[in-house]
């Protein structure tokens, strides 16, 4: 995203929470490849409901699985409550601005899910990501 374009690029990592005591709880069975994918999708409209402002939004992903479980376009067969909590976040999103979701291919070089598997690989490892200018030379 180029300086100027009225496009904000935000990041965070973190980890799946199966705990159903801890108030960070959205309703993660197990950690797994699929919770971890539904977590950061929440994550991030968490992020747009409180942060975001009211501009519109792209939530960029390499999971079909979770943005299609977000929209509803498909049905959860497993990680229900999860996926419920991510799609009354959608809703509750949508009503604020516009938004949607894209998919990008894992692992074919794309800048920002490389950086995203970074940001999830320093998360598990508990060390800091490199900075970010690292993927966006030039820029503060």
């Amino acid at each position: 995203m180029g300086k100027g374009s009225g496009e904000i690029l935000e990041e965070s990592s973190g980890f799946v929470i199966c705990d159903a005591d801890s108030q960070e709880y959205i309703g993660a069975e197990v950690g797994s490849n699929n919770t971890a994918e539904l977590t950061g999708f929440a994550m991030a409209l968490r992020w747009l409901l409180i942060e975001g402002g009211q501009q519109d939004a792209v939530i960029y992903t390499d999971s079909q699985y979770a943005g299609n479980l977000a929209t509803g376009e498909w049905r959860a067969k497993a990680n229900k409550a999860l996926v419920k909590s991510v799609q009354d976040l959608w809703l509750e999103v949508g009503k604020l601005r516009n938004i949607e979701w894209r998919h990008v291919r894992a692992h074919r070089g794309h800048r920002w899910n490389e950086r995203a598997d970074h940001l999830a690989n320093r998360c598990v490892n508990n060390q800091a990501p490199i900075p970010l200018t690292f993927w966006k030379p030039g820029q503060r």
